[in-house]
């Protein structure tokens, strides 16, 4: 073993944290992630920091909070000035390299009056969050009345599937992600009815298998040259359907119930409740309906954890796994019919908890190997470790990163000085804050924290939400509607507060400059505040203003003469 040189960053795309089996689910087997958990630390309290693909992975990117990048909704841009995780590891001498999927979409007005061409190499990274790109596959080609929902998504997997034999003009669309019935229709897999029928797709050429291989070919083509790649899967996110064997390997007998109450549902709290109604809540509020994509769901993963098998055999076999450290997490959650919701645009740990699993191959790392941690952590921490990892001093970014670097914990050290964690979601543009008469303004939403308690305060003026997470871990009961915890309110408002406060706008200088800067002494470069008389600093301060003579201008005479 030996210090990591490369980082490997595996980001799953809607992947629950408790849909593995190193975090208990009983029926989902997931041997191959189990087996990275029993080298490395598996993480039981890493939240994300906005529960939607963007800003979730926005965060992870800059290492900021969203309130901090401001890129809160999916195709929000991200501002050309912010840096990203390339920027700060190219510096470092470290490659940054993306394989799969981001959700970015490029600041085009900031590029175009900042001069920057997308086609220059500069201007190639700003748009694809300080990437370089070996391959982006955002894993999107839906089509609708008003054209596609992302130009540019899925055409080098779509030329891949017509190089197979998959005629169509979108065959992930017809292929990939649909079924089909015995006279040849496509049945898409946009209808959650199709959810438990097999994709019309050899396994083998599913976006999954593809992604890994992908990620291989990229591996392979590095040499000596320390990288990161991060290796970003599409699934198991919606479409939710799985080609054969994967689709007939689940039913009933292996499903766990829903977290969900009558209580819940009788809920007075506008928002929760307008969640509840939407579409998507209805929809896997259904037990039919849950039944058929949880069939592929669990499908989805279970061929996720089959690829990372082959993914960590290819580094065994090749020496990587000596030189590689490998992270792996999910952009967030699904509430597949928990409270009465699906998607994952609330704060429930079904949405907001992910997984992590990071393995050093350092040998700092022997004595927390096969260990978890109930730490609190957060995606934003990513970043600083990525640069501790590259040979820089995350310490001295802290004016930028907002995250803490979990490398010494890694190594038997302390976890990250935190008392509590953040998620914000800002829904200004869902037609539930159109319904609510709610202004894009007031459309957000904060959750902070910590190991015992959680609060949802809504800018809308809506009473907090408030659960006991030791009392109530499936987060059933509401404690926000009365004043009986009004003292935990306020101290989990405290805490709001004092996190709204932080300087995140201030990040052009360090704070080891601010520092230096008051503790430097008087002033060197001739500013003098204060001082009475010139026998008042040392004479080097003052040489430039001693000993000088001028001729008397005060007169007009003397300066015509």
């Amino acid at each position: 073993m030996g210090q990591p040189r490369n980082i490997l960053f595996i980001m799953f795309d809607q992947l629950r944290w408790d849909y593995l089996s190193c975090y208990g689910h009983p029926h989902l087997h997931t041997p191959n992630l189990d087996r990275l958990a029993a080298k490395g630390v598996r993480f039981d309290r890493a939240i994300i920091q906005s529960p939607l693909c963007g800003p979730s992975r926005m965060s992870t990117y800059t290492g900021r909070y969203v309130h901090s990048h401001g890129a809160s909704w999916n195709n929000t841009p991200l501002k050309v000035g912010e840096l990203t995780m390339g920027d700060h590891l190219r510096d470092l001498g470290m490659g940054c390299w993306l394989v799969g999927k981001t959700h970015m979409a490029a600041d085009a007005e900031g590029m175009r009056r900042l001069g920057l061409e997308p086609d220059s190499v500069i201007g190639a990274r700003v748009s694809e969050c300080g990437f370089d790109v070996f391959e982006r596959d955002d894993g999107m080609r839906p089509e609708g009345p008003d054209g596609f929902y992302d130009e540019g998504g899925a055409l080098k997997y779509n030329d891949y599937l017509r190089s197979k034999g998959y005629e169509s003009d979108n065959p992930w669309h017809d292929y990939a992600n649909s079924a089909r019935d015995d006279q040849g229709n496509v049945l898409s897999g946009w209808f959650l009815e199709n959810s438990d029928l097999p994709a019309n797709i050899a396994e083998d050429d599913s976006e999954t298998p593809y992604l890994t291989r992908r990620g291989i070919e990229f591996i392979e083509a590095q040499g000596d040259q320390p990288w990161c790649c991060h290796l970003s899967y599409i699934k198991p996110h919606w479409p939710y359907i799985v080609p054969e064997p994967y689709a007939s390997m689940y039913g009933p007998e292996h499903f766990l119930d829903p977290v969900r109450s009558e209580a819940e549902r009788e809920t007075d709290h506008p928002v929760f409740k307008g969640f509840q109604n939407s579409p998507v809540g209805k929809a896997f509020s259904r037990d039919d309906v849950r039944a058929k994509v949880l069939r592929a769901y669990m499908g989805l993963i279970k061929q996720c954890d089959d690829q990372m098998g082959v993914l960590f055999d290819y580094l065994e076999k090749s020496g990587r796994m000596e030189d590689t450290m490998i992270v792996v997490t999910s952009d967030h959650g699904d509430f597949m019919g928990d409270h009465w919701m699906g998607e994952k645009t609330f704060f429930h740990d079904a949405s907001v908890k992910v997984p992590l699993i990071i393995y050093d191959p350092s040998r700092e790392a022997d004595a927390t190997r096969g260990t978890s941690t109930d730490a609190l952590v957060e995606c934003i921490d990513f970043l600083p470790t990525f640069v501790d990892v590259a040979g820089g001093d995350a310490s001295k970014l802290d004016h930028i990163l907002e995250g803490q670097s979990l490398l010494p914990m890694l190594r038997g050290g302390n976890a990250p000085d935190r008392d509590y964690v953040i998620c914000e979601y800002d829904f200004s543009t869902s037609p539930l804050a159109g319904r609510l008469d709610i202004d894009p303004k007031d459309a957000r939403m904060f959750m902070v924290a910590d190991k015992t308690w959680k609060m949802i305060h809504f800018e809308s003026g809506h009473r907090p939400m408030l659960f006991n997470l030791r009392d109530d871990p499936g987060e059933i009961n509401d404690l926000g509607g009365t004043n009986a915890h009004a003292d935990v309110i306020d101290m989990m408002y405290d805490r709001l507060f004092d996190w709204t406060a932080r300087p995140a706008a201030r990040t052009t200088i360090s704070n080891d400059t601010i520092r230096a800067a008051r503790t430097s002494g008087p002033a060197r470069t001739g500013v003098l505040i204060g001082v009475v008389t010139e026998d008042d600093l040392p004479e080097e301060l003052t040489a430039k203003y001693r000993n000088r003579k001028v001729p008397d201008m005060r007169d007009k005479e003397t300066r015509r003469a």
